[in-house]
């Protein structure tokens, strides 16, 4: 059996009468792509708050590397290894491909930035950063500064950030939001092959890529998963046909 990276177990968050989380429950394998999908106002983002605490739920518990991390702070969560993308993935404009990824490499090793830091420390940083940017396809831009990169190769270098603090699970919002067809593309080929090596649990509204890229699928309605399997038992699933009815959903899983 797979070893569980993330177990939520029974989670429920309330707002008022309005309850976002109910008994949700759901489980990560290390080194998969576990994708949460459900339709708008479902609870995606209260739950990944959760995960990632930012919010604090009223039952149930989160359990990450088989510790309990349910009352802990979002910064040692993240210091654990449980890392949202959003934490980490503010790029400085204003700076280089290479740069940006040598400060992401450096709050992860803890290095200093010192004039007077040993030269090898800052020779490690730099050939760590290069290597994630070849990871990531941007090896041909080290010396182009962020912000002049198109929308798809800053979400590019955003990933980057994120693999670069090496997370032990690494939770990804949207990241093909605003993207057109050549960039998305792009992404996916990304995400597809950081499959084994990183373990990503991904929420995202692009169900063609949804459905290429997860090798498990959480389908969340009113708070509550309804259905967990692979990508062809979620496309049969009835009860998600039947909850899942926006135009893209539809047209995904008639696929």
């Amino acid at each position: 059996m797979a070893e569980r990276v993330l177990h939520v177990d029974k989670l429920v968050k309330r707002f008022g009468g309005l309850v976002a989380t109910n008994h949700a429950e759901l489980a990560v394998e290390r080194g998969s792509i576990h994708a949460l999908i459900g339709p708008n106002g479902a609870g995606k983002t209260t739950l990944i708050h959760q995960i990632s605490g930012a919010l604090r739920p009223d039952e149930g518990a989160i359990f990450f590397g088989g510790r309990d991390v349910t009352r802990m702070p979002m910064h040692q969560r993240a210091l654990a290894g449980l890392v949202r993308s959003y934490q980490i993935t503010s790029i400085f404009k204003k700076l280089s491909v290479l740069d940006n990824l040598a400060l992401a490499v450096q709050a992860r090793t803890g290095s200093s930035m010192r004039f007077w830091a040993p030269a090898r420390g800052e020779s490690d940083r730099y050939a760590q950063a290069d290597a994630v940017a070849r990871r990531i396809g941007l090896d041909s831009k080290l010396q182009a500064l962020a912000g002049a990169l198109s929308h798809g190769q800053q979400r590019q270098l955003e990933l980057g950030l994120a693999l670069a603090v090496k997370p032990q699970l690494l939770l990804l919002d949207e990241p093909m939001a605003g993207m057109g067809p050549d960039e998305s593309e792009k992404m996916v080929e990304l995400l597809s092959g950081l499959r084994g090596e990183q373990t990503i649990l991904l929420v995202e509204h692009d169900m063609d890529a949804v459905f290429r890229l997860a090798d498990r699928i959480s389908t969340l309605v009113s708070g509550r998963v309804i259905a967990t399997g692979t990508a062809q038992e979620i496309k049969d699933n009835p009860e998600v046909r039947q909850a899942y009815l926006g135009d893209e959903a539809n047209h995904a899983v008639a696929h």
